[in-house]
Parts: C-alpha cells; structure tokens; sequence
C-alpha cells in the first residue's frame, strides 16, 4: 500500500477552531440582539410621540409624559425617560432620544452599542 503523501479535509483541532469562533460569534448575536430590538421599539414610540397629528402643539411635560407612557407599556428599560432630552430651538421643537447600551459578553468583556439616530423634530414627518 502506498502512504498518503498530502492529507485532504480538515483535522479536528481546526473543526474545534472554528467551532468555538462561530459559538463566539452566536453568543455576541444572543447578547446584542435584545438591545437592538429594544432600539427599535424606542425609535418607533419617539417617531410616534413627535409625528402624531397635533404634537407640535403640546408641551414638553405632554411629550415626556406620553413617551413616558409608551415606554412603560412596552417594558423598555434600556432609557429612562428623564434622560430623553426634548427642547425648544428657533421656534420648533426636538425630541434627543440618544442613548448608549452596554453589554456584558464574556467575563470583562463588554460591547458598547451607540444608537444615535434617535433625534426627532416635532411635528415633522419622519424620514
């Protein structure tokens, strides 16, 4: 019998390589997939709060509390509603949703994800 002299396939070292990084790559999608969703559901009650008929019209005390609202009927915990910044400038009115999330990976590994889109003038359709 002739020997081998070239080996095809892969050993089991490299399919356990490859094993624990696609098991990594998982574990960080679990991690960070709840805060994601939780985004969106923040961006969806802001683009409501400030794009619904007559926003323009109301306080800011109306627009925290009906945020305020939203989030609490959707157990969204990522934002406080004190930390939604809604202010007045030349004459219109924003709503600053901005937050940061951070998620603990693995041991002392965190992943920061920055959701800074979350900017909405009042009134105005959403893009």
């Amino acid at each position: 019998m002739k020997m081998r002299r070239h080996q095809s396939g892969m050993s089991l070292l490299g399919m356990l390589a490859i094993a624990v990084m696609v098991g990594f790559f998982v574990m960080c999608g679990l991690r960070l997939a709840p805060s994601y969703f939780e985004y969106l559901t923040v961006r969806d009650i802001v683009t409501k709060v400030a794009t619904e008929y007559g926003a323009e019209d109301k306080t800011a005390r109306e627009l925290r509390r009906a945020i305020e609202t939203n989030l609490n009927t959707n157990q969204v915990y990522g934002i406080e509603p004190k930390e939604i910044e809604i202010f007045r400038k030349e004459g219109k009115t924003f709503i600053d949703a901005n937050y940061e999330a951070r998620i603990p990976v693995f041991g002392r590994i965190d992943a920061i994800m920055t959701f800074d889109d979350l900017k909405f003038e009042v009134g105005r359709p959403a893009p």
